[in-house]
């Protein structure tokens, strides 16, 4: 670099001193070309790519296939008014999300009562997939003329409508990408008799639901939270659970929590009123809880 600053000096000269040539500044030449030398050992600033440099909202996002499956699924013509109405409190996406259901996946609905997440499931895990929603008899007695209008005619033709009674559901082993229970868990603890609810052999029947799922299987649970310490007997009046009971129970069946949401979190219900109470119906406070089956 040097060298060539020389060179330019020293033509510049060589033109100064030539008859009828300009007249140039020897003096102002040296200065420029020590601008030159001082410029040339500065450092640069990094390269930086195209897309670097242009302003956030001018580069593509990127979409991700597991968001777009659940909002396409939410967004399907052919889910009812009532269900739509539903999506915005019961924050529907953030769980599906949360629980990593998709396309393909065999899921069971445990508890399904009028199906409100068996239809989403159908249009979720698509044609290659299948949705096993389970109902006892109470469920179904309660929720028959929703499952009537959900159901006609073939509507949902990968939804298998599975009735059982309380201690003697039976699942195919090594079955389920996923198991959904939503607001249900709380009802294992349940006894009512005069609607043919008999007592429930809750370890007997986690171990039927975790053996019916695959190794690395996710149990998605939400459920309406109870005051932590509240007996298990309480669910009868207040249709909630104590998340550290839950916990427990399903880690003792073998379960390995993975994940909690607070999505659907709400501190201002201190959870001693039942869920039915018009002063806090749709606004409980509620755990969204992911368990999976060991690998």
């Amino acid at each position: 670099m040097s060298q060539r600053i020389f060179c330019v000096v020293m033509s510049l000269s060589m033109l100064a001193c030539t008859p009828g040539g300009p007249v140039l500044d020897p003096q102002r030449s040296a200065e420029l070309a020590g601008s030159a030398r001082d410029a040339s050992t500065q450092p640069k600033p990094p390269l930086m790519s195209e897309a670097a440099v242009k302003p956030p909202g001018s580069r593509p996002q990127l979409v991700d296939p597991a968001e777009l499956a659940v909002l396409s699924a939410l967004a399907n013509e052919q889910r009812p008014a009532a269900d739509r109405a539903r999506d915005s409190s019961r924050e529907t996406a953030a769980v599906l999300r949360f629980f990593g259901i998709g396309p393909g996946m065999t899921v069971l609905d445990f508890y399904s009562g009028g199906g409100y997440y068996a239809e989403i499931l159908s249009y979720l895990v698509g044609p290659q997939g299948r949705v096993v929603a389970y109902n006892n008899t109470p469920y179904l007695q309660f929720s028959k003329d929703e499952l009537a209008t959900r159901y006609a005619g073939g509507r949902l033709p990968n939804v298998e409508q599975l009735v059982s009674g309380n201690n003697e559901l039976s699942l195919p082993a090594n079955t389920f990408d996923a198991v959904l229970m939503t607001d249900a868990y709380h009802d294992i603890y349940m006894v009512d008799e005069k609607i043919g609810w008999s007592r429930i052999d809750g370890p007997k029947m986690l171990a039927v639901i975790f053996a019916s799922m695959r190794p690395g299987a996710v149990l998605g649970v939400v459920d309406h939270a109870a005051a932590p310490g509240t007996l298990p007997e309480a669910a009868v009046a207040l249709h909630r659970i104590d998340p550290g009971l839950l916990k427990r129970d399903l880690q003792a069946a073998g379960f390995v929590l993975d994940g909690e949401s607070d999505v659907l979190r709400n501190p201002a219900d201190d959870g001693s009123r039942p869920v039915f109470d018009p002063a806090i119906r749709g606004q409980t406070d509620q755990v969204v809880l992911r368990f999976r089956r060991p690998r």
